[in-house]
Formats: structure tokens, C-alpha cells, sequence
């Protein structure tokens, strides 16, 4: 019967914090910009960080929020398939004030 109220508690307890955690995964959410997630699918993905950054996700971050402008920072990237793309799809999704993000080769 121990054991039973044991097992018991601990399933409540499971049950309370579980829910806790699903509360906090909602309240505490941060909505990235959905632009990060498409220029960091445009590059060449090798996670090398010979541009500086940690990663490709981190570069792309920076492209987008203005940090870096330079495109040739990521070496193992190619002019036509991954440079062009980036500066098209930015032109075509301004911020959200208007303004285009400056990026250049």
C-alpha cells in the first residue's frame, strides 16, 4: 500500500510539473523572424564558422539584422547559388519599418 501512494504522489507530481513546463513553453515563446530561417537555408550550410559566427544559423541571423553586410565572410559560399539568392529573397522581404537590409558582396 506504501508503494502505491508512493507511485501515486510521484504521478501527480510528474503531472504538475509537466504542466508547468507546457505553461512556460507557451508564455515565455519567442517568435524568430521566419527571414533568418530562409537566408540560413540559402547558405551553404557547413556550420565551418570560418565567416566568424558560430554556424550558418548564427550568420544568417546577422545578415538579417543588419550586424553583417559582406556575403564573402562565408567562405565556402558561391556567388550564384548562394550569395545571389540571399540578396534577392532580402530585397523582396523588407523589415518590417520598409527598409531593405543592406547586404552586399
Amino acid at each position: 500500500m506504501d508503494i502505491l501512494y508512493a507511485f501515486l504522489i510521484l504521478l501527480g507530481l510528474g503531472l504538475l510539473l509537466g504542466l508547468g513546463l507546457v505553461i512556460a513553453a507557451k508564455v515565455l515563446h519567442v517568435k524568430e523572424d521566419e527571414r533568418i530561417e530562409e537566408v540560413a537555408k540559402k547558405l551553404p550550410n557547413y556550420n565551418c564558422g570560418s565567416c566568424g559566427f558560430a554556424g550558418c544559423h548564427d550568420m544568417a541571423e546577422a545578415i538579417v539584422t543588419g550586424k553583417e553586410t559582406n556575403l564573402r565572410k562565408c567562405k565556402p559560399g558561391k556567388e550564384d547559388q548562394n550569395f545571389k539568392p540571399i540578396i534577392e529573397y532580402l530585397d523582396a522581404h523588407p523589415n518590417k519599418d520598409g527598409s531593405k537590409v543592406n547586404v552586399h558582396l
